[in-house]
């Protein structure tokens, strides 16, 4: 359902915004709980949201050291 992976993706980069931040990597986690009590659903579109964007920073920083190395 495209709504549920609209939610789990605002939810995730803000999360993830959040937890930079402050320094506080567990909101990911204490975000996951909260979700996984209402929808087991949106739990695991959420959590798969967080590793995309994370893999998705990886590998723009990755992009970014080898542009500049080529530079």
């Amino acid at each position: 359902m495209q709504l549920i992976d609209d939610v789990a993706d605002r939810v995730a980069i803000e999360v993830l915004k959040l937890a930079e931040e402050t320094g506080n990597p567990d909101v990911v986690e204490d975000i996951k709980q909260v979700i996984g009590t209402s929808s087991q659903t949106l739990e695991e579109a959420y959590m798969t949201a967080v590793r995309v964007r994370r893999a998705e920073t990886r590998a723009m920083e990755l992009i970014a050291e080898i542009r500049a190395a080529e530079g």
